[in-house]
């Protein structure tokens, strides 16, 4: 029994140091290639980025090396330096095909391979994007490392790799046929996919040089840094365009994914015109669109490290696809494609993403080069589909114009029967009229000579009238002068009368009508021996602001006509008070206070109080005895003498 258990113990750990233990690749003259996977490389991590390879192999160090735990390898830390083995056994003599290690991931900064020539010492290797494109083995994008010829057995190889961001770091072992077999298969899909977005942008410039339609401009912006991206995550730009400044690759591929981001954003404003139809995403893109710029200046000045967080890419891409859902739902259909075209940009940037972290063995194990190339294949889907909603905007636009020109030509043909009808209806009109203007013409030429032959006799008349006329003139000016003097007369008149005999209100009003009249009258009674101040004594003075005031000269005191006059502090009209004073000094003072309420239409308390008022002064005059020819206009003043 003891026996049994030991035995079972015995397998158990032999097959836990199977499980754990490295997995060595067989390489035999059939193999063409294979990519490294999760068993079959060991990982250390350098925190101190000091060791050297002697110091790796010098034994120390040996257990620190640890199985891979992803799916692909990753530098988890960007300050540390990551040191990798892989174990190759070739299980018979290789000849005349030689083959190489591949790394995959362009952005991977230094990449330095240790690997054993022919005698077993090892020989250093090292590439990267930190390095001028002219120092790679191949002029290829990605980073190659020849495999001398071996002898048989087991060898062992070791790759430093450090870099500044996260990659993934994908070994294959290639045969040297095999790699230009894919380089070229590989190279002419570039050629594929980079002549689509160039043909993309191209004919979507023409469509802004034909139409005007800013939409078509911020699309090819758009391709146009899609293209940049790629090329620069593909390793081609770095190739091609700066292959002498590989500091450029620090910050190529973040100003394209920020390009990408700002063009996605304003396309979508601008051919979805979410201003009108959506203004609550517009200001939501609008705020977007100043974070990132923020963001970027951040990166581009201060730390450049912040453009390897790429997962903020996510906002815009995520808000440009609830816009295009929003607008579609409100009936906009050039929506439709809009939505279909970002639903495959997320498929493949959710394809390239579970391929990057790992999970492809767990969820759908789909191909490498699938999820490799997934993000391209869905920018070109998506270019596609957002040509589609440019030309189905355009269509749209279109078959508007159209139903808008029917509708123009449909008002037009009303308008020309409507033209033609009137012009008919004008037309018998006119001949109506004509002829009934041919009547009335002779009919005026009849009277024409009769009015020719009344004229003759009119002048003789005018003559006698002109004659006439001027008698009538020398009569008149005679007339003239009797009216001016008769009217002299009736004012004087009614002068003596209004200061003898007693008058109606209506007949006294025809004297005092109003209160210009009677402060004039006022003006005359009160400075009839001339103008002297009350306060000063000065005699000369000037018009004042009230009307027919005196103001002095030297001290610029203001007298009122009303100042000093029964007048003063009256409350009922003037005209009014003139006629209640004459009336008092007709009836020498007997009559009643209801007579005069009757005569003026005021109030009989009003006028008992004023009456008294009259009846003081009236007896004041009394006593003076002065016989004067004043009449009831001597009751005015009652502070001084006339």
């Amino acid at each position: 029994m003891i026996k049994r258990i030991n035995l079972v113990l015995i397998i158990c750990v032999l097959l836990s140091a199977r499980a754990f233990s490295q997995d060595v690749v067989a390489i035999d003259n059939k193999l063409e290639h294979n990519i490294f996977s999760q068993h079959q490389i060991y990982c250390f991590e350098d925190t101190s980025n000091k060791l050297t390879f002697s110091d790796i192999t010098d034994g120390r160090f040996k257990d620190y090396f640890e199985v891979n735990k992803d799916y692909y390898p990753k530098n988890h830390h960007h300050e540390s330096t990551y040191w990798y083995k892989v174990k190759l056994n070739f299980t018979e003599k290789i000849l005349n095909k030689p083959s190489i290690f591949e790394f995959f991931d362009q952005t991977t900064e230094n990449i330095t391979a240790y690997i054993p020539d022919s005698k077993g010492n090892y020989v250093a290797s090292r590439t990267g994007a930190s390095l001028n494109f002219e120092k790679r083995l191949f002029n290829h994008k990605n980073f190659e490392f020849l495999i001398p010829n071996q002898s048989i057995g087991e060898h062992t190889y070791y790759f430093k790799v450090s870099s500044r961001e996260s990659v993934n770091v994908i070994i294959v072992y290639r045969t040297l046929h095999y790699f230009i077999y894919y380089a070229l298969t590989e190279y002419f899909t570039f050629g594929l996919f980079y002549g689509m977005i160039l043909i993309f942008c191209f004919h979507n410039l023409l469509m802004f040089m034909a139409v005007k339609k800013k939409e078509y401009l911020f699309y090819v912006l758009y391709i146009l840094s899609i293209g940049l991206y790629e090329m620069s995550i593909d390793g081609i730009a770095f190739q091609y365009i700066w292959p002498n400044s590989p500091s450029w690759n620090e910050y190529a591929y973040g100003t394209a994914l920020y390009f990408i981001s700002i063009f996605a954003l304003i396309f979508t404003k601008e051919l979805l015109h979410v201003k009108t139809k959506a203004p609550i995403l517009y200001r939501i893109i609008n705020y977007i669109l100043v974070l990132r710029t923020l963001f970027f200046v951040v990166c581009l000045c201060f730390d450049k490290s912040l453009f390897y967080y790429k997962f903020v890419e996510f906002v815009p891409l995520v808000t440009a696809f609830i816009t295009g859902i929003t607008i579609w739902q409100r009936g906009y259909k050039p929506a439709r494609f809009f939505v279909l075209g970002y639903t495959f940009l997320f498929i493949g940037f959710f394809t390239k993403a579970i391929m990057v972290l790992g999970y492809n063995k767990y969820l759908f194990n789909f191909p490498g080069f699938i999820g490799h190339y997934s993000l391209s294949g869905s920018f070109v889907l998506e270019m596609v589909f957002l040509s589609f909603a440019i030309g189905d905007q355009v269509r749209l636009l279109r078959k508007e114009k159209d139903i808008a020109q029917e509708e123009t030509f449909k008002q037009m043909s009303i308008n020309n029967e409507l033209k033609d009808s009137i012009n008919q209806e004008l037309e018998e009109k006119v001949k109506i009229r004509t002829k009934e203007v041919i009547e009335k013409s002779q009919k005026i030429f009849e009277q024409a000579h009769i009015i020719e032959e009344q004229n003759y006799n009119l002048v003789a008349i005018n003559v006698q009238l002109e004659l006439q006329a001027a008698e009538i003139s020398r009569m008149n000016v005679l007339l003239e002068k009797d009216n001016i003097q008769l009217k002299d007369n009736i004012e004087k008149v009614t002068d003596a009368r209004a200061l003898s005999t007693e008058l109606s209100f209506e007949e006294f009003s025809a004297k005092y009508p109003d209160q210009e009249k009677c402060n004039k009258f006022l003006a005359e009674i009160k400075w009839t021996k001339g103008f002297e101040c009350v306060k000063c004594n000065n005699t000369t003075y000037t018009e004042g602001r009230a009307p027919y005031s005196r103001r002095c000269i030297k001290c610029r005191y203001e007298e009122s006509v009303l100042f000093n006059t029964i007048f003063q502090n009256s409350r009922i009209p003037i005209n009014k008070a003139f006629y209640l004073v004459y009336l008092m000094y007709t009836s020498k003072g007997s009559i009643s206070s209801y007579q005069l309420s009757e005569k003026l239409g005021i109030r009989q308390s009003t006028c008992w109080q004023y009456a008294i008022k009259v009846k003081k002064v009236m007896d004041d005059r009394k006593r003076e005895k002065r016989n004067t020819n004043l009449g009831w206009s001597r009751l005015i003043i009652t502070a001084h003498d006339e």
